[in-house]
């Protein structure tokens, strides 16, 4: 047991092309730090002026997932790597030896970046459907069921996906055995459906790379034949893809740290510590014109509230279905503007 454990430890040693277990797990934990970073990052500037940036926060997915595109396809090109293989010193080859191809980049760019993005989207429909099943006390008449084919969609998905999910996570994890126990040059699926493998820089590797200019690789050199335009469009996506890899190196260590706040046993910190206070009256709307609200009325369609609802993130009180369906469609208050989500609803019980 001693000799698999040092065998674990020491598999990814000068000399070994194999890297280690703890390697390979360790770079793909780095990658998984940036998308909440960036997050926070839009949700700050959000919250400090709702008019002008609340759409980075709207659409943060989006934009990381652009982002993420551009440095990838720089890596890939210039390294044959991914941003945090290169970092902790790994590479990827052909399956038998070789340098990548076309192909084979385009496989692996689509894997580190699209399928990441599809994944987080069914990830957050699946709760919004369990969230509104949850609200609704899973009551919904058969009448609407039958006219309504998105929604049994909905709930065929929200049967369905939980198992799809474990299948996925299952193959993750098995695959991971496997390369640890040295029953697979695979530690992932993405790496097999792409047809390449991780492998350690070597010395003559780290030599290329140092003496190799990270703009010729990208956009050609100057030998290039491209056009005027081409080669301003591929200019100015190394410029982006070399500013975002610069920025990354230099706060990986916070990013680790962000990972750790924003993780899933201190979330309640992070919401005690981060959560906004609560607008004084008079009440101002998103943008800028006063209006008065009577206390009774609810803000959204201006009748007497019923099933009243505060939403915590402004502490105004709107009618349940009002805001409901105006935070799930616009994930800001209508009156601040500030950035909401579904879980910031609180129904209000009040004496009768």
């Amino acid at each position: 047991m001693a000799e698999f454990g040092a065998h674990l430890t020491t598999a990814g040693a000068e000399g070994d092309e194999k890297p280690s277990i703890f390697e390979v797990l360790a770079q793909e934990s780095l990658m998984t730090a940036v998308r909440p970073a960036v997050k926070h990052a839009s949700k700050i500037l959000a919250e400090r002026n709702p008019a002008r940036y609340g759409w980075l926060y709207r659409f943060n997915d989006e934009i990381y997932t652009l982002l993420d595109v551009l440095l990838q396809h720089h890596y890939l090109r210039t390294y044959s790597a991914s941003f945090s293989e290169n970092f902790y010193g790994l590479k990827r080859t052909q399956i038998h030896g070789g340098n990548l191809q076309n192909q084979h980049q385009l496989k692996s760019l689509a894997f580190l970046t699209l399928l990441p993005y599809i994944k987080l989207k069914l990830d957050q429909k699946f709760e919004a459907v369990q969230e509104e099943e949850a609200d609704t006390g899973g009551i919904i008449s058969d009448a609407i069921q039958e006219q309504s084919l998105w929604k049994k969609v909905e709930r065929a998905f929200r049967s369905v996906y939980p198992y799809v999910h474990m299948a996925w996570e299952g193959a993750m994890l098995y695959y991971q055995f496997t390369y640890m126990f040295d029953k697979s040059q695979y530690h992932s699926p993405q790496l097999q459906l792409a047809g390449v493998k991780l492998c350690n820089l070597t010395a003559e590797d780290i030599q290329l790379q140092q003496s190799k200019g990270t703009l010729e690789a990208l956009v050609g050199g100057g030998a290039s034949t491209q056009d005027t335009v081409a080669g301003f469009l591929g200019k100015a996506a190394a410029f982006t893809a070399v500013s975002v890899s610069s920025a990354l190196s230099v706060g990986v260590f916070f990013l680790q740290f962000l990972e750790w706040w924003y993780s899933e046993e201190n979330q309640t910190t992070a919401r005690a510590v981060s959560t906004l206070p609560a607008p004084p009256p008079p009440a101002v709307k998103y943008d800028g014109t006063t209006q008065r609200i009577h206390p009774s009325v609810c803000p959204v369609c201006g009748r007497v509230r019923t099933n009243d609802t505060a939403l915590s993130t402004s502490g105004y009180v709107f009618c349940y279905p009002c805001i409901y369906n105006f935070v799930q469609k616009h994930q800001r208050c209508p009156i601040t503007g500030y950035p909401s989500a579904v879980d910031h609803l609180i129904k209000l019980y009040l004496p009768d």
